[in-house]
């Protein structure tokens, strides 16, 4: 399926405001200062890596989709910022400099299957952070994988199409699977709709694991809270929001 297409619908059904959270976010550990080396992990089609380069960090945007950093490059040149772009795993990133700060939003972290990956990413993550460097990142609480998601379903249409969301419990503990459907208009025959389909498997674990693992690979101050960093972790908390430091 076309990115493009992924993108359209990712961006209309996105609750715009909370690219502004998330930015909030970033500012409460980066306030005051400017020019900072900042990298975004799976940063997409780079919405938030723009915002950051456009308040006068040095951002770097790593993907492992090479189409999705296409989609951020045009982004990127339309609103007049630069941004370094590069296709990478996060849970085996080469050391690539001393960021001051690394991000990694909207759930990516979720998309790591067994816990073993989840270390391997934040070992990846403090290999490029500089001594007292930020790590900030946001996952799935258990209530949202166990008790919100499943049979959630989510239809929304306009000129060019429509997409279908359904998402179901995984086979794993604490983890979901969402079915992704997409009708787009033919570009051969505009009277017919093509369609694609794919498949998302997201897992989270509980508050522990995560502190346990960041501790391991040798983050210190490491403080998790709910509502982009503005209330305490409740049980009902559909998100979790990490901020912690390399020694």
């Amino acid at each position: 399926m076309s990115y493009d297409i992924f993108a359209h619908y990712y961006d209309e059904i996105m609750d715009q405001s909370v690219y502004d959270s998330w930015l909030l976010y970033v500012e409460k550990y980066t306030a005051g200062k400017s020019g900072l080396n900042i990298m975004e992990l799976a940063c997409g089609t780079g919405k938030i890596a723009v915002e950051l380069a456009k308040k006068g960090h040095q951002v770097t945007g790593v993907d492992l989709s090479d189409e999705m950093l296409s989609l951020a490059y045009n982004r990127m040149q339309e609103e007049g910022v630069t941004l370094s772009l590069a296709v990478g795993d996060m849970r085996s990133l080469e050391p690539m400099g001393d960021f001051d700060v690394v991000t990694c939003f909207s759930d990516s972290l979720c998309y790591m299957s067994e816990e073993a990956e989840v270390a391997e990413v934040f070992q990846s993550v403090i290999r490029n952070l500089g001594p007292g460097g930020i790590f900030l990142f946001d996952v799935h609480s258990m209530h949202q994988v166990n008790n919100v998601f499943p049979g959630y379903q989510y239809i929304y249409q306009d000129e060019e199409g429509a997409f279908l969301w359904e998402s179901f419990a995984g086979d794993a503990t604490n983890s979901v699977e969402h079915d992704l459907t997409f009708f787009v208009g033919s570009q051969k025959n505009p009277e017919l709709f093509e369609r694609y389909s794919e498949y998302h498997r997201e897992r989270t674990y509980p508050l522990e694991v995560y502190k346990r693992l960041l501790e391991a690979a040798g983050f210190v101050d490491v403080t998790a809270t709910a509502e982009f960093g503005e209330s305490e972790v409740r049980d009902d908390s559909p998100r979790w929001f990490f901020a912690c430091k390399k020694a």
